[in-house]
């Protein structure tokens, strides 16, 4: 089974930044994990999705209202 595979740009796109923040989280161990085959560097739509996962938050009930 083929796993759905995003590029560094397809990602900045995904989540509207730029491409240079990814690189910036990759130099610090930050964002998504991801594969790097030489210089290419791809991210694999499971830990895409995981690490959205992570980085969601809630607003508590109490301060839903303010």
């Amino acid at each position: 089974m083929f796993d759905t595979r995003l590029t560094q740009i397809e990602l900045a796109a995904r989540w509207r930044i730029s491409h240079r923040t990814l690189e910036y989280w990759r130099s610090f161990g930050d964002g998504p994990r991801f594969i790097k085959i030489g210089r290419r560097v791809v991210y694999r739509m499971e830990d895409v999705v995981a690490f959205e996962n992570r980085e969601l938050s809630e607003i508590p009930a109490d301060k839903a209202g303010d």
